[in-house]
């Protein structure tokens, strides 16, 4: 089973929120995920981005690799 961090879409129309969520790379996007790790907020000025980091380094340990937007997330929140 591959693992996949990755962005989950929530919010209204035209107003989009997103989950960082660890889940199997089978699943679809906002589908069912294993664990959530954090947001992301890009509607604010600043965008807000808040990731457990405990939560994605046990992840990033075990095998799971994030995708490219969620890699660019980690590295401006400092988790990388």
């Amino acid at each position: 089973m591959a693992i996949k961090l990755r962005l989950k879409r929530m919010g209204a129309k035209k107003k989009p929120f997103y989950r960082i969520i660890a889940s199997d790379s089978r699943s679809p996007r906002d589908g069912r995920f294993i664990e959530e790790i954090g947001y992301y907020n890009p509607t604010v000025d600043p965008p807000e981005i808040k990731i457990d980091s405990e939560k994605a380094q046990k992840w990033m340990k075990s095998g799971a690799q994030p995708t490219d937007t969620v890699r660019s997330l980690m590295k401006k929140a400092g988790v990388l």
